[in-house]
């Protein structure tokens, strides 16, 4: 599984330490990390919580990314944001129990941690512990086991709503401001990974397009 790792501009200076916890973590077990920044507080391409969802949106979307780990001060906003947009279903996530049981219960494919938040002493620890537990068996499984019928049968159910209450990934962005798009786009991840790992020619073709 590819994992992308995105930070937004008030948490960037964390993104060397998310990003060592997650590689400790995730690659043992197989897991790619392709880490599209913000890498530092000072990146030319400032990233809001906003910007975040769109650009989640973009690599969940395209097959880009299978799974984002991302967050903000909180992990409410990036939250808020990426569930704004079509295919993505992201969890707020502050500990291992709940990326245990969003894994489990919920099967979404993206995570928002409040990375200002307590983190204080052993928030590297957390953060390991978080995705050892996000990633430890085959999600969606339910739990607790005896609620794993009617858990997959919910999860079904919220799948088709939402694919009934979202339009099209294209039409959304089109609709925005192009400069929030644009800016979204901005950071040097995309350069560096997303046209080699996109598998959609149409949203290939719209990150062209913002990123001229």
């Amino acid at each position: 599984m590819k994992i992308a790792l995105i930070n937004e501009n008030s948490q960037g200076a964390k993104n060397a330490v998310i990003e060592k916890a997650l590689r400790h973590v995730v690659e043992p077990m197989g897991h790619e990390v392709v880490n599209y920044g913000m890498y530092t507080a000072d990146d030319e391409a400032q990233l809001t919580y906003v910007q975040v969802g769109i650009l989640a949106a973009v690599l969940l979307n395209s097959g880009a990314a299978d799974y984002v780990v991302t967050g903000c001060g909180t992990g409410e906003g990036a939250m808020l944001a990426c569930n704004s947009f079509p295919g993505v279903i992201c969890g707020h996530i502050e500990d291992a129990l709940d990326a245990y049981t969003f894994s489990q219960i919920n099967d979404g494919n993206a995570i928002a941690i409040p990375f200002a938040k307590g983190f204080g002493w052993g928030g590297d620890l957390n953060l390991e512990y978080i995705f050892e537990k996000l990633l430890c068996e085959e999600p969606g499984q339910g739990y607790p086991r005896e609620r794993a019928v009617p858990e997959k049968r919910n999860k079904k159910i919220l799948d088709d709503v939402r694919a009934k209450s979202y339009r099209p990934l294209a039409d959304i962005l089109h609709d925005l401001d192009p400069e929030l798009v644009k800016g979204a786009l901005a950071g040097e991840g995309i350069k560096k990974h997303f046209f080699a790992d996109c598998k959609c020619e149409s949203i290939r073709a719209l990150v062209e397009e913002y990123t001229k």
